[in-house]
C-alpha cells in the first residue's frame, strides 16, 4: 500500500508539473501573440505613413508645384499598363518598374500585415475589398488635390498587390500552423 501511495504522489506531482507547464505555455503563446500584434500594428502605422508620403508628398514621383497641377485621369482599364509596357524601352526600366510593379509592391504590406493584426481580416475577399477601397480612396484624393493621376490601372495593380500580400500571409500562416500546430 505504501508503494501505491508513493506512486500516486509521484503521478500527481508529474501531472501538476505538466499542467503548470501547459498553463505557462498557453500564457507564453498569449504573450507571443500580443507581441506579434503590437509589432504588426507599429509596422502597419509606419507603412501607412510611408504610403501617404510616397503617394502625396514625394517629389521623386512626379509631384509638381501647385500652380502647375491639373486634373488628370484614366478611366479605361489597362490603358496605362499597356502604354508603359509598349514604350518600356523609351521610358526606361525605373519608370516602368515604379509604375507597374511599384503599385503592386506598395500594397503588398497591406494584404500581409492587416490579417496579422486583425483576426476578422483573415478572409482573402475582405482583404481584396479593403485593398480596393483604400486604392479608390487614394485615387480620389489624388484627383481632388491634383496630386498624381486618378488611374483605374493603379486601382487594379494596388488591389492585386493587396491580394498577393494576403496570399503571402496565407502561405506563411499555413506553414506556421504545420510547424507549430493549429493554435499558437
Amino acid at each position: 500500500m505504501e508503494k501505491f501511495s508513493e506512486l500516486y504522489c509521484s503521478v500527481r506531482e508529474i501531472c501538476s508539473v505538466w499542467f503548470f507547464n501547459r498553463k505557462q505555455e498557453k500564457t507564453l503563446k498569449k504573450e507571443t501573440k500580443h507581441i506579434i500584434r503590437t509589432l504588426g500594428t507599429v509596422l502597419f502605422i509606419l507603412y501607412v505613413l510611408a504610403l501617404v508620403y510616397f503617394l502625396f508628398f514625394s517629389e521623386e514621383y512626379g509631384r509638381v508645384a501647385m500652380e502647375e497641377r491639373e486634373y488628370r485621369y484614366n478611366l479605361i482599364p489597362f490603358v496605362e499598363i499597356r502604354r508603359f509596357w509598349i514604350y518600356r524601352k523609351q521610358l526606361g526600366f525605373m519608370a516602368v518598374f515604379t509604375n507597374i510593379f511599384g503599385n503592386v509592391i506598395g500594397f503588398l504590406p497591406f494584404g500581409f500585415i492587416l490579417p496579422v493584426i486583425l483576426e476578422r481580416m483573415r478572409s482573402g475577399w475582405l482583404i481584396i475589398l479593403a485593398g480596393f477601397g483604400l486604392s479608390v480612396t487614394v485615387e480620389v484624393i489624388q484627383l481632388i488635390t491634383k496630386v498624381g493621376c486618378f488611374d483605374v490601372d493603379d486601382m487594379i495593380l494596388n488591389t492585386a498587390g493587396a491580394a498577393l500580400g494576403y496570399l503571402l500571409f496565407f502561405i506563411c500562416d499555413h506553414l506556421r500552423r504545420k510547424i507549430y500546430g493549429k493554435k499558437i
